[in-house]
């Protein structure tokens, strides 16, 4: 078998496996009306300009839990709490934690494949030329495994590493290989644990030998370059977003609770710029009462028959 033909094979099954796994993260939901498919298609087909804010709630179809979900979300399963920006600029100690659970969860975190919602929203943009621009939430960069061209990682993205000191830019595969030669190959904890943050449990005294990656240009501290809870969005990319809000005549928010204030703002400026919005999402959000329409469904169920 050529290597290309194994590698289509592989995300095949992939696919499928986390495909099977992932229906434990969705939360319990009622089958799509017919009537509301018709309003969706009518939403998206008569916009020119739609922009799509997307959130957890369109990667749990693909094996990644949201936070907030009642029953199958992180914080309704487990007492985890989410890394603090100040907790990890100001302790070694928390440096290193976060190092050795992330480490031990970025094989099945970076396995996890992109699901019939990130497909439809590529083919918004890239075939139908009606999407604009997609605002994820998220920080598993499904958009781009799925193939959309203009997107932005609000949250920052879980597969890049900056040093703290110089800035400089790392593959987190490649920070992941470095890893592994440091900590040698014996550490083979493994989990079947994931998180919406690549982060998971593991005990504590194989967190106590972890040594953690450092900066090859200045020893600088690395940090995923992901906004941690506590930090701001930087200030860029919020114009960035802006000028997106600016320029779309409809906004999409797909499986979001908008609990977040960096993605509320955004329906607020969409209010004062009177953009149409409409909001799918099993669960209530923060904007219910300022969309034109919200449909209660799994994104999976409804988004891809409009197309």
């Amino acid at each position: 078998m050529n290597s290309f033909k194994h590698t289509r094979l592989h995300k095949y099954f992939l696919y499928r496996y986390f495909n099977g796994q992932s229906q434990q993260f969705v939360p319990k939901h009622n089958p799509v009306n017919e009537s509301d498919i018709e309003l969706l298609k009518n939403f998206v087909f008569t916009s020119q300009r739609l922009l799509v804010l997307t959130g957890a709630g369109i990667s749990t179809e693909s094996g990644i839990p949201d936070y907030r979900s009642d029953v199958v979300g992180l914080y309704a399963r487990t007492n985890h709490k989410p890394i603090q920006h100040q907790e990890f600029i100001k302790s070694k100690q928390i440096r290193q934690r976060y190092w050795a659970r992330n480490f031990v969860g970025w094989y099945r975190f970076s396995q996890c494949e992109p699901n019939s919602v990130h497909y439809t929203i590529r083919d918004l943009e890239t075939e139908h030329k009606i999407v604009n621009a997609v605002i994820t939430q998220n920080v598993d960069s499904l958009h781009y495994k799925a193939g959309s061209k203009n997107v932005i990682e609000l949250h920052g993205s879980g597969y890049r590493v900056i040093c703290l000191q110089c800035s400089k830019i790392y593959n987190r595969f490649y920070i992941q290989e470095k890893l592994l030669e440091k900590n040698n190959l014996d550490f083979n904890e493994s989990t079947k644990m994931i998180r919406p943050d690549g982060d998971v449990e593991i005990p504590e005294d194989i967190i106590k030998k972890f040594h953690p990656p450092i900066c090859e240009a200045c020893s600088g501290v690395l940090k995923p370059e992901i906004t941690f809870f506590g930090d701001n969005v930087p200030k860029e990319r919020v114009e960035n977003v802006r000028d997106q809000v600016s320029n779309c005549d409809s906004l999409l928010i797909l499986g979001s609770s908008l609990s977040v204030f960096s993605g509320y703002r955004i329906v607020l400026q969409a209010l004062e710029e009177n953009k149409n919005i409409l909001i799918i999402n099993i669960g209530p959000t923060r904007a219910d009462k300022h969309a034109v329409l919200k449909i209660e469904a799994k994104c999976g169920d409804i988004l891809p028959k409009i197309c």
